[in-house]
C-alpha cells in the first residue's frame, strides 16, 4: 500500500533539491532544441532507472540496526544540505545535438545525458536515504519519480518562465533547510532511540 504522506514528503524534497541542478538546465536547452515529448521520454526513462537502483540500494540499508540506520542517513541528510549549500555553479554543460530529429535519437541523447549526469547525485542518494530511512519502498520510489519528472517536464517546457520568477538561490536554500531538518530529525531518533 502506497503511503501518500511519505510520497508526498519524497515528493517535496526531491523536487527543490532537483531544481537548481544542471540537469534541470541540460533538459531546457534539450528542450528548446527537440521535440518536448521525445526529450521527455529519455530522461523519464533515465530518472526512473536512477530511482529503481536508489530504492534498492536504501531498502538494503534497512537490514541494518535501525538506531545505525538513522544515524546514517542523518549524517547523508547533513551532507546533503552543506552540498546544497555550499556549492558553487558550474555553468551549463554542453549537450551533444543528434544527427535528426527522431524518437530515438532525441530520446536516447536525453536518457544518455540523465544517465550519466545523475549518477550517484545528490537526489539519488537522498532518495536511498529516504527508503532507507522509511522502509516504504513504493512511495518512496514514487515521489521520487514524479518530482524527477516534474523538475524535467518544467526544465523542457518552462524552465526559463520559473528561473525568471524565482530566485535559483531561494529553491536551493528551502531544499537545504528541507534536508537539514531531516537530517536532525534523523540523529535525533538515533540518539533518543
Amino acid at each position: 500500500m502506497i503511503s501518500l504522506t511519505v510520497t508526498a514528503l519524497v515528493f517535496g524534497v526531491v523536487f527543490l533539491a532537483e531544481l537548481p541542478d544542471k540537469t534541470a538546465l541540460a533538459g531546457l536547452v534539450l528542450g528548446t532544441r527537440y521535440r518536448a515529448s521525445y526529450v521527455f521520454a529519455g530522461v523519464a526513462a533515465a530518472f526512473t532507472l536512477h530511482v529503481v537502483l536508489a530504492v534498492a540500494a536504501g531498502s538494503v540499508l534497512t537490514l541494518l540496526p535501525h538506531q545505525l540506520v538513522q544515524a546514517i542517513t542523518g549524517v547523508l541528510f547533513l551532507g546533503g544540505a552543506a552540498v546544497l549549500l555550499f556549492k558553487k555553479d558550474d555553468g551549463e554543460e554542453e549537450v551533444r545535438r543528434p544527427e535528426d530529429q527522431s524518437f530515438w535519437k532525441v530520446a536516447g541523447a536525453g536518457f544518455m545525458l540523465i544517465l550519466v549526469a545523475e549518477f550517484g547525485d545528490l537526489t539519488q542518494i537522498m532518495t536511498a536515504n529516504l527508503a532507507a530511512r522509511y522502509d516504504d519502498p513504493l512511495s518512496v520510489g514514487l515521489g521520487a519519480v514524479l518530482a524527477l519528472w516534474a523538475v524535467a517536464g518544467l526544465g523542457i517546457v518552462g524552465g526559463r518562465a520559473l528561473m525568471k520568477r524565482v530566485p535559483l538561490t531561494l529553491i536551493t536554500r528551502i531544499a537545504a533547510l528541507l534536508m537539514l531538518g531531516l537530517g536532525v530529525w534523523s540523529l535525533y531518533e538515533a540518539i533518543a532511540g
